[in-house]
């Protein structure tokens, strides 16, 4: 049955290819993404051209997020089925040398981003008492990997944040899934976010060589004989999007879990022993229209 999916961050990596697998197994989607008359352009137009509606939004912001809305609802006719929350940047770096403003910028995109679009998509799925918000997340928000802490803390906020709301919506139909990928040879992490203080890192001694060191082990990983395909995501995102309302997991780890997958397992029964000791077990069963 075709959806309409509205998909952020889409001009690259996982999103692009999650747009287009989406769009050619028969749903309406709208791929969303900054700049789209400028850096952007050559991405949105060959979105286009496969047929796929593109939408500006920036999810730093409010009046970006607005329009884009606006602009998805006159197309789609107030309609939207699932949304997926992708838009993502990558930090790696000696924590120290990272400025609080940096980290600031990079919860923006990366939590408080996902907080601005879901709230915007809310009102129509509360209203219709269902659908779909689908929170890509990453293994390093459960495992964390020195000098990518930053990054892991963002996400390990996602995974709260997503949690929560899986529990929130659960009574008024409206379904809460997290996506942890591992690491795959995406744009993230050519466009990985250099540190401002830079200089610190002279401190640090031989230390300060191992954010390289590990830089170089993906490399590896990526261009080994047996590299991960980053199609794994879009795959898994069809997958769970075709599942019906009711039977999904709450998270569906792709790709090797480095131990993650070992965390899911150990805390979600202490997570549900916690709901049901608080008295909130009616919320973790999705209501289903």
């Amino acid at each position: 049955m075709s959806k309409t999916i509205l998909i952020t961050g889409t001009s690259n990596g996982f999103g692009k290819d999650a747009a287009i697998t989406l769009a050619a197994a028969g749903h309406k989607v709208f791929a969303s993404m900054r700049d789209v008359n400028g850096r952007n352009r050559p991405a949105a137009d060959e979105l286009r051209a496969k047929g796929i509606a593109v939408l500006e939004l920036d999810v730093t912001s409010d009046t970006s997020v607005d329009s884009a809305f606006a602009e998805l609802y006159r197309q789609s006719g107030g309609k939207l089925d699932v949304l997926v929350n992708n838009a993502g940047v990558f930090a790696s770096g000696l924590s120290e040398t990272f400025t609080p403003n940096q980290v600031r910028n990079l919860f923006e995109v990366n939590v408080f981003g996902i907080q601005r679009v879901t709230r915007a998509a809310l009102p129509q799925l509360r209203k219709q008492q269902s659908g779909l918000v689908v929170n890509v997340g990453s293994i390093l928000g459960r495992v964390t990997i020195p000098f990518i802490g930053l990054y892991g803390a963002s996400k390990f906020a996602v995974e709260a944040m997503t949690e929560s709301y899986r529990y929130e919506l659960s009574q008024l139909g409206v379904d809460v899934v997290l996506v942890q990928p591992s690491a795959y040879p995406t744009g993230l992490y050519g466009a990985t976010l250099p540190a401002d203080d830079a200089a610190r890192a002279a401190e640090y001694g031989d230390v300060a060589a191992l954010p390289g060191a590990f830089a170089e082990f993906l490399g590896g990983v990526f261009s080994g004989p047996e590299a991960p395909d980053s199609h794994d995501v879009a795959k898994a995102l069809a997958e769970l999007i075709d599942t019906p309302a009711g039977k999904r997991a709450q998270r569906v780890l792709v790709g090797a879990g480095y131990g993650a997958d070992a965390v899911n397992a150990a805390v979600q029964p202490i997570q549900g022993g916690m709901i049901n000791a608080i008295g909130f077990e009616h919320l973790k069963t999705l209501s289903v229209k």
